[in-house]
């Protein structure tokens, strides 16, 4: 596999790679390389010109939140649904963490901010791949269902503004995922399937570094600018992000993850 000479042109790469395998290969790939090269002659970041929208395969189908069919939880059916959504959203995330590297070079960072978004890239693409594994192993593949069509509105909205993006990407989409890990986890233990909470579990534990490294850079931005983190916080959520955020909130993944109960409580859906 042939790996980019930079890093934003390795995020551009997976970014304009429809199909999910060859996606997140391209993206294990081009991270392993960015990690080999840590204690030697570095990769150079460099520059990129991201698209607007990352490549997609032809299927799924996407379509409004309010069109993609429900389908009971406790069957069969309904967890290889539940299983197709997640998978889907962890393909966006790759993309996602692919696009923050390429899309805000001009801001200078300290190397540590690549550092984290390519193992986030990383591990992104570990759990697209245990989930796409599962779904095949269940009869399905990803692909198969319809899914939400409205994944990459947050990266378009704040794609001029580095705060924005952290504080509604990690801060506010990923932090949800610690919400409602937990019970999906327990839907699949009560179906005694060991290998799907086996994958869940390594992606629970794996995403609250991701809204940590979210929480720890925007922090870092706003010490930059002498803001203050939870005032821009909520200017920036309340700008950005379309509606209240919704309860109940894992409190004590969030606050692992560096989320205290001021930033997010203000926000929610009484």
């Amino acid at each position: 596999m042939l790996i980019p000479d930079t890093l934003a042109q390795c995020a551009e790469a997976v970014l304009r790679t429809p199909d999910p395998r060859e996606k997140t290969a391209l993206s294990r790939a081009c991270a392993a390389e960015w990690q080999r090269r840590w204690d030697g002659d570095r990769m150079p970041v460099g520059t990129a010109s991201p698209p607007d929208r990352p490549a997609r395969p032809d299927q799924p189908e996407l379509l409004d939140p309010r069109q993609v069919p429900r389908r009971r939880p406790g069957t069969p059916e309904g967890r290889i649904a539940i299983l197709h959504a997640i998978a889907h959203i962890e393909l966006n995330a790759v993309d996602l963490h692919w696009d923050i590297v390429a899309r805000f070079t001009h801001i200078p960072m300290p190397s540590g901010f690549y550092d984290d978004w390519v193992r986030a890239a990383d591990e992104e693409s570990k759990h697209f791949n245990l989930l796409a594994d599962r779904l095949e192993a269940m009869g399905s593949h990803y692909g198969a269902l319809a899914a939400h069509a409205g994944m990459w509105r947050a990266a378009e909205d704040t794609a001029h503004d580095i705060e924005a993006r952290l504080a509604v990407v990690p801060m506010v989409l990923e932090a949800r995922g610690l919400d409602v890990t937990p019970g999906m986890i327990a839907l699949f233990e009560k179906a005694d399937d060991a290998e799907t909470v086996a994958a869940l579990q390594t992606i629970y534990a794996e995403e609250v570094g991701h809204v940590a490294y979210g929480s720890k850079w925007f922090h870092f931005l706003c010490g930059r600018h002498e803001r203050d983190p939870r005032d821009a916080f909520h200017d920036l959520v309340t700008r950005y992000f379309h509606g209240p955020l919704k309860p109940p909130f894992n409190d004590e993944k969030r606050a692992e993850a560096g989320l205290p109960l001021d930033f997010y409580w203000p926000l929610a859906d009484a």
